[in-house]
């Protein structure tokens, strides 16, 4: 878009924009015109949002502007539909999709999918037990024969034959799910299959952040545009947060209310199936089978809904499970339905990352804008979507249940299906050996090695290479895609899951039993996924990642369960995959340096003179700011928070008369930011046993972060409301002796990103010391080696450790001397992390050009010499706007008090 001169570029910024905001979206407008990738940075608090909006939107519609019906028409070939069909998706919304299509396949397939012409040919063998692409009478008698032969309540839990493609050509389970899918719609409810289907929309826009919360302010900031009314515009968000069935949500956790959704749609299939496997002599008739599910029974409503969320315009995740609720409609399908017609989607991280994620929703990445924000730690976020785990109890209930339902169907299964079954049974034992430290099984030099190395620390957790952990289980000659597309395709984890809980059921298996058990592991089904995402990890190239095996201990105070785990270390496969569908891919964050990190780990290929890269000032006034480097307290006493001295007496009590002197000087609200929970919860024991504690509050309240996220908000609201309280109480009374409030927040926690802390509830934040992670972490240090480059460094006392394995005694002091090997690149990766977590939590404070705040770092290596370090000199790494400002050397706190009280008594003065 070629501006003349005096006019406006972005005539949507919905008020005059600062120059560096025209500067910002002058980039991101010329970064989508090129193509490829991007990264912008933008400190938090300079607009970022509006301007992301402003100038990606108004390119959208200044590029549909050129574009002419016949290209639409090709582009509209390209719409995704990797979520037609797959096993989450009500029917009302799966015959939206592909009514018209499926109609066309009927004609010209017939019964081939399974989906007869006429009733008279589906009454010869009930659906379920139907052996497609088998033309053998004999076979089918037969087998029909050993079906009758089961108890009517036991042929729902029997697999069909299952046919892969190498055996018989087709895979005949998946046409006959496909079928099933389609054949129990309500006749008298079919609204939704007449509908046309909606086009795919051109030029489309993808805009994800990692919380529900960014997402929303994102939606906040959206409504102020003109864009909220030229743009359809859809939210997407998990069951948990747009679940309306409060039966399920009560479930509370991800993973059940997940299988709980699932479950509900499967029941009301199986109820259809069982009322016609009953009428096979008498007739079959078409049977009207309500959803399991009360929000998804009518196509009328999901449709209403749809029109509602479209008349409304752009909503949040909240917005939506509102509606969902007053209209009595599913906001999670709901959502998912209108992603079609959509011209800017809205997505937390895991949506658009993950590619079973993308399949599922359906989304088409081809020739359409990606933009990530808070991409500050995209990498990490993105590996991390693609590790799997299962743990030694979760092998054993899915082992125990397999192994109980091939008990009872050995005989009537066909030969696929007990060769697949047994396959499974042999990886599962040899998962367990590994796990239980089997002197009969392999890995024999590890178990000794390990034993030895956790003699004195009680830790046995070691890492191999993929290959390595196939050959030493000898499981090498397994064909684990293969086998992966059986569990897909045959439907066995529902059918063992429910087999399972029938068997139970009769039992008299006390229901508090059966919760108790599964509360922290889940159900069968979650564990059986757990195997499956492990098997599909043993799939990826050998170099992609490591294994982690960790065996079952004792401690002192519980037994620790074993588990198995893969750690995927390298981004660059997963990310060039939506790198080559996209248009364009816009990194967008507050803090992205240092960027050739993030290219080497994401984007290798990409030669660093054709990676845009755009990065801006801040819009408050240098004097809206004071940092300053702490190196001291009150006492004199040096403030040291290495992992060594943090935890001393001493150092504990001197940062707490550092606050008991911090509330006298800064009014309103101040954050201190903790290196963990852990630590927090320790210094506050120190607090209230010495008595520092109650000489703050005092002064002001004290709030702590949750561990739990769904209460943040709450102690968040709680927080502000004091503040604001006081605050006007001060302002009618001369004196008060309280004068705000302040909140204990720990460093990568929910309230460090994406959290607005402005004005009154951030005008202090206080981070201690250096939030490195913590050394002994085994998942870190495999990522430092594999950054660093080598890949089986062995710690100096395990010299006779076999090649095959690296050993881990879960001690800090082996993790420094990992670190210590390393010669730039791993230590500059575990640097950035400390730092990245810095920047992130005292951006929390400065929100808009009026705001203002005092930022304490408070460590003596804030401002030690940097000669004298191992690692590079942490303010190197803080955001410029920071450093151009920053008082690194003061002589005692008596110094650092009278900076604050300067600071606080000029801003006073100029806000009044």
């Amino acid at each position: 878009m070629e501006a003349k001169e005096g006019t406006p570029k972005f005539p949507g910024f919905p008020f005059e924009p600062y120059s560096i905001q025209i500067d910002f979206m002058n980039s991101l407008y010329e970064s989508l015109n090129q193509g490829g990738v991007s990264m912008l940075e933008s400190p938090t608090g300079t607009g970022k949002t509006m301007s992301v909006i402003c100038s990606a939107l108004q390119w959208v519609l200044d590029r549909r502007l050129q574009q002419d019906e016949a290209a639409c028409g090709e582009d509209r070939g390209n719409g995704g539909d990797g979520g037609v069909g797959s096993d989450d998706e009500p029917d009302w919304m799966r015959d939206f999709v592909i009514d018209k299509e499926e109609k066309k396949k009927e004609e010209k397939c017939g019964s081939v999918w399974g989906k007869p012409h006429s009733k008279k040919k589906s009454k010869e063998i009930p659906k379920d037990f139907r052996v497609m692409g088998v033309g053998e009478e004999k076979g089918r008698e037969s087998l029909q024969k050993k079906i009758d032969a089961v108890e009517i309540g036991d042929k729902e839990f029997l697999l069909e034959e299952y046919e892969s493609e190498d055996e018989k050509g087709l895979g005949s389970v998946v046409s006959k799910r496909k079928a099933v899918k389609t054949s129990f719609s309500s006749s008298s409810e079919d609204e939704s299959g007449e509908e046309e289907e909606e086009e795919e929309k051109k030029l489309k826009v993808y805009f994800c952040s990692r919380t529900h919360s960014q997402l929303s302010q994102f939606i906040k900031e959206l409504r102020r545009t003109v864009f909220a009314n030229e743009m359809n515009v859809v939210s997407l968000g998990s069951r948990k947060n747009l679940c309306i069935n409060e039966e399920v949500v009560a479930l509370g956790n991800s993973t059940r209310i997940n299988e709980r959704c699932l479950e509900l749609q499967k029941k009301k299939k199986n109820e259809a199936t069982k009322v016609k496997n009953l009428k096979v002599g008498a007739g079959v008739c078409r049977t009207k089978a309500s959803s399991g599910c009360p929000m998804l029974r009518k196509h009328r409503v999901q449709q209403e809904f749809r029109n509602e969320v479209s008349q409304q315009g752009p909503l949040d995740i909240e917005d939506l499970a509102n509606l969902g609720r007053t209209m009595g409609a599913c906001p999670y399908y709901g959502s998912r339905s209108l992603v079609q017609g959509a011209d800017l989607v809205v997505l937390p991280y895991q949506s658009l990352l993950s590619k079973s994620s993308r399949e599922t929703l359906g989304l088409n990445l081809k020739s359409n804008i990606i933009i990530i924000d808070e991409a500050h730690n995209l990498a990490d976020s993105l590996i991390n979507m693609y590790d799997s785990k299962i743990t030694s109890s979760q092998l054993e209930t899915v082992h125990r249940h397999v192994e109980r339902y091939f008990e009872r169907f050995r005989n009537l299964l066909g030969p696929a299906n007990r060769r697949y079954i047994q396959t499974l049974m042999v990886l599962m034992r040899a998962f367990l050996r590994a796990l239980l430290d089997d002197k009969d099984g392999n890995l024999k030099d590890s178990c000794r090695d390990t034993a030895q190395a956790s003699e004195e620390s009680g830790a046995c957790d070691f890492t191999m290479a993929i290959n390595d952990f196939l050959f030493e289980l000898n499981i090498d000659n397994i064909n684990l895609v293969k086998l992966l597309k059986y569990i897909k395709e045959s439907n066995i984890m529902h059918k063992v899951n429910g087999y399972g809980e029938k068997v139970a059921t009769l039992a008299k298996i006390p229901a508090i039993h059966i919760i108790g058990e599964q509360a922290e592991e889940g159900s069968c089904i979650s564990a059986f996924q757990a195997l499956a995402d492990i098997l599909l990890s043993l799939t990826n190239n050998d170099g992609d990642g490591r294994i982690i095996i960790s065996r079952s201990r004792s401690t002192s105070f519980k037994k620790q369960g074993g588990y198995i785990k893969y750690v995927m270390l390298s981004g660059e496969k997963i990310f060039s995959e939506i790198v080559d569908e996209a248009h364009a891919v816009v990194l967008v964050g507050g803090t992205l340096q240092p960027i050739e990190e993030t290219r080497e780990r994401l984007f290798p290929w990409l030669p660093p003179n054709q990676l845009h890269f755009f990065s801006c000032g801040h819009i408050v006034p240098p004097d809206s700011i004071m940092p300053i480097a702490v190196t001291r307290g009150p006492t004199g006493r040096s403030f040291d928070f290495s992992f060594s001295s943090r935890s001393s007496p001493d150092m504990m009590r001197e940062l707490g008369l550092l606050l008991c002197n911090l509330v006298t000087v800064v009014h309103e609200g101040i954050v201190v930011f903790f290196p963990s929970f852990d630590y927090e919860n320790r210094v506050y024991e120190h607090w209230k046993s010495s008595g520092i504690l109650e000489r703050i509050i005092k002064r002001k309240c004290v709030f702590r972060e949750p561990r739990n996220n769904m209460d943040v908000e709450s102690v968040l609201k709680e927080y502000k409301d004091t503040i604001d309280t006081i605050s006007v109480m001060n302002s009618e009374v001369n004196q008060a002796s309280h004068n705000g409030a302040i909140l204990l927040a720990v460093v990568g926690a929910k309230l460090s990103e994406g959290i607005n802390l402005s004005d009154g509830m951030g005008r202090c934040i206080v981070m201690v010391g250096l939030p490195y992670p913590s050394p002994s972490d085994i998942e870190l240090l495999e990522r430092i080696k594999h950054i660093e480059g080598f890949r089986n460094l062995k710690l100096p006392e395990n010299p006779s450790v076999s090649s095959s394995y690296d050993l881990y005694s879960g001690d800090v002091q082996g993790g420094f001397d990992i670190l210590r090997s390393c010669s730039h690149r791993g230590k500059e990766y575990y640097e950035n992390l400390c730092m990245k977590a810095v920047n992130q939590s005292i951006g929390r404070a400065i929100r808009h050009i009026n705001d203002y705040a005092a930022i304490l770092l408070v460590d003596t290596r804030y401002a030690s010499d940097s000669s004298k370090r191992s690692f590079s000199h942490p303010v190197t790494k803080l955001p410029q706007w920071i450093k151009d400002r920053f008082v690194s050397s003061t002589i005692n706190y008596g110094e650092v008090h009278r900076l604050l009280h300067q600071f606080f008594k000029l801003k006073k003065t100029c806000c009044h």
